[in-house]
């Protein structure tokens, strides 16, 4: 594995490469409030296919953050810069949450970069709850800090059944999360509108959720599932919004017919 350090406007991406060279690219973005590291338990069963890029979105992890809000031009800008600082003309792509808004964001403003992708737990609109979710935790972050978040963030996380060993993990990716980064991506979030432009993706997208996800609910992922040609939608039972980490091997499992595709 190779940490390297990616140059964008305003900030440095840290990024890590696994895998050998010569295989396809498969590109990895992270969740908010959480960094690279919540894919290491996907990286045996991906290597296997893949040369991985995965990095830490601006403002988690190691990566620095810019003042300011973000929006998703800017965070897709990121992650092409990723694409390109290890020579990927085009990638796969995996992404949770955020890294899964941000995924749609690629394949519909670059569609040749992209080959196929999964998106995982996360929504492609605002309506107006998730959008005054996101206003209440920017306060609560401006007034206390990302560590405030831990509590509330982990029980939307993982189910009640979730082991303890996921959820420490989990805690300490966010308290590692810098404030600028957590409110600029919330930000972001808060101007989320990819819904509607979904009929135009062109990349094959399978949907991935988790039945207990009140994050990105069920609902909400098979709407857009149903909005994007061709695309699938896989529930996992039992799981909620970071069911990669919870029960990775339901997850790796759910991503088995998808990774025998890679050519």
């Amino acid at each position: 594995m190779t940490r390297i350090a990616v140059p964008v406007a305003g900030a440095t991406l840290s990024a890590q490469v696994d895998g050998s060279a010569g295989k396809p690219w498969l590109l990895l973005s992270n969740s908010l409030a959480a960094d690279l590291t919540m894919w290491d338990d996907q990286m045996n069963v991906l290597i296997r296919n893949y040369r991985v890029v995965r990095y830490d979105t601006r403002g988690h992890g190691h990566s620095t953050a810019s003042d300011g809000a973000y929006d998703f031009d800017l965070l897709v800008t990121d992650m092409l810069a990723v694409l390109d600082h290890v020579g990927a003309k085009q990638a796969d792509v995996i992404g949770l949450s955020l890294g899964g808004m941000t995924a749609l964001g690629l394949g519909l403003k670059h569609p040749t970069r992209v080959k196929r992708m999964v998106v995982c737990c996360a929504r492609a609109d605002n309506p107006p709850p998730f959008v005054q979710g996101w206003i209440d935790r920017i306060a609560v972050v401006r007034a206390k800090g990302t560590d405030a978040l831990v509590e509330g963030t982990l029980a939307r996380w993982f189910t009640p059944a979730c082991a303890e060993a996921p959820k420490a993990r989990a805690a300490a990716m966010i308290r590692a999360t810098s404030a600028a980064g957590y409110i600029g991506c919330a930000r972001a979030l808060m101007g989320l509108d990819y819904l509607r432009q979904l009929g135009a993706m062109q990349a094959p997208v399978q949907y991935l959720v988790g039945a207990e996800d009140s994050g990105a609910p069920k609902a909400a992922m098979a709407a857009m599932a149903a909005a994007t040609p061709g695309a699938g939608l896989i529930v996992l039972e039992s799981l909620a919004h970071i069911p990669n980490m919870e029960d990775p091997e339901a997850f790796n499992a759910a991503l088995s017919d998808w990774l025998q595709g890679c050519e």
